[in-house]
């Protein structure tokens, strides 16, 4: 697999949980590595909604990559944005020209929004993918606020007071209990001209039921705890239409000022830089050893690929999955290294979590199912168990701690999206990250 002048040379694009996975499990190994990713961060994409929601900082969930692999001399870390792959020559094409050449290379590049083809929706309805993404939606709500204050037209300060989410999986019913909360508990006696506990939370799915992978009695669960909290839910309510302040669905319009999407995901153009096979939200269709067709030293994981677990369904698009892929596809270079072969992937699922508000959550580990407040603190917990290192840890421990006892939310400021942009969007209401 390899030259006799040079050590194998493992590149990893992404450094998500997929990615940080299989550098981690090529601890030891006679390699070479090198880590390319467009922001210097790894980011924990689970609590990426508490910062757009002010119950935590940006660092508190996220760290820079070069140092989480400072002590690992065989690793190199680049920052910058791919934008192809010569399969032929073994390289992987940089934005800037540059050329970085691979023996292995595994792709761990995640996913974006996906509008089921209304990408013109994107500017009025954003998702939450990135610590960028979470900023600017964290201003959006923190500013609507402050625009209803100043609002005399009725009308027009009801839909400044509106909150659309569109889509009811774990993102979307994670955003719409900890709005609620936000309005409802931290925000209260703090303006004059409003009462922000009126704030109306709208969460509209095309499907018949909230959390749509979840065990049925799960989902009625948290739906009957979303209602509790104050949240409207709209069921079988497919979305034809989003301008900047309407949601159209059903024949009906919703006049809101604040509209997230939730919906669903599109791949990262991998597959178009390896022109191979991709399923129509553009994950590649890999071996059952997580190889990309074709190319046997190229390997794909995580939201980048398509692939069925033991059970016959779909891997799902979580953390979980993407650290097992990395692991694997790790594990199948060190058995190539020692002249051994490796078995197919096979997915393991640990169990499906969510929360609802800041005092309940849904657990199904398979052999127990935790609902209410038992299962919020399980949901704490396991979340900051996977948290990197003790200081984020704790910090996020006290933060959701200080919340639940008092309400306050330590993390509300209003940024903004650029040096010398904040007198345009003070104007203009500003969207823009």
């Amino acid at each position: 697999m390899t030259s006799s002048t040079h050590k194998h040379r493992v590149v990893v694009v992404g450094g998500g949980f997929g990615g940080l996975a299989a550098v981690q499990a090529l601890k030891g190994a006679n390699v070479d590595i090198t880590v390319i990713d467009r922001r210097n961060h790894h980011l924990f994409q689970p609590l990426l909604y508490q910062v757009a929601t002010t119950a935590l900082s940006p660092s508190e969930i996220a760290w820079p990559i070069r140092m989480l692999l400072k002590n690992r001399p065989e690793v190199t870390t680049l920052l910058g944005n791919v934008t192809g792959i010569d399969k032929t020559a073994q390289m992987v094409k940089l934005e800037d020209g540059a050329k970085v050449p691979f023996d292995s290379l595994i792709i761990a590049t995640g996913a974006r929004h996906a509008y089921f083809g209304h990408d013109d929706w994107e500017p009025f309805a954003p998702g939450l993918k990135t610590l960028e993404d979470a900023t600017a939606m964290r201003r959006r709500l923190l500013l609507a606020f402050e625009a209803a204050e100043r609002e005399i037209d009725p009308e027009r300060r009801a839909a400044l007071l509106t909150f659309a989410i569109i889509g009811a999986g774990p993102t979307g019913v994670e955003l719409a209990g900890a709005i609620i909360d936000l309005a409802r508990t931290s925000l209260r006696n703090e303006f004059r001209s409003i009462k922000p506990e009126e704030a109306r939370v709208v969460l509209i799915e095309a499907g018949p039921k909230v959390l749509a992978n979840f065990r049925e009695n799960l989902s009625v669960y948290a739906k009957a705890a979303l209602e509790k909290l104050g949240v409207e839910v709209l069921l079988n309510q497919p979305v034809t239409g989003v301008t900047a302040d309407t949601v159209r669905f059903d024949g009906q319009v919703l006049h809101a000022s604040t509209i997230i999407w939730a919906a669903g995901v599109l791949a990262s153009p991998a597959a178009r830089w390896l022109d191979v096979e991709a399923d129509r939200a553009g994950r590649i269709k890999v071996e059952p050893d997580l190889t990309v067709p074709g190319s046997p030293n190229i390997f794909a994981v995580g939201d980048t690929v398509t692939v069925m677990a033991p059970n016959g369904k779909p891997v799902p698009g979580i953390g979980d999955a993407a650290k097992q892929g990395g692991k694997y596809a790790a594990s199948v270079i060190k058995a190539r290294l020692e002249g051994e072969t490796a078995g197919p992937f096979r997915y393991r699922h640990a169990g499906d979590i969510a929360t609802v508000g800041k005092s309940a959550a849904l657990i199904d580990f398979g052999w127990i199912q935790l609902t209410g407040v038992i299962g919020w603190w399980t949901w704490g917990l396991a979340h900051i168990y996977f948290l990197i290192g003790m200081k984020n840890r704790i910090s996020v421990a006290l933060s959701w701690l200080w919340i639940y006892l008092t309400g306050h939310r330590s993390a509300r400021l209003i940024t903004w999206g650029e040096a010398g942009s904040g007198k345009k969007q003070r104007t203009s209401g500003g969207t823009d990250g």
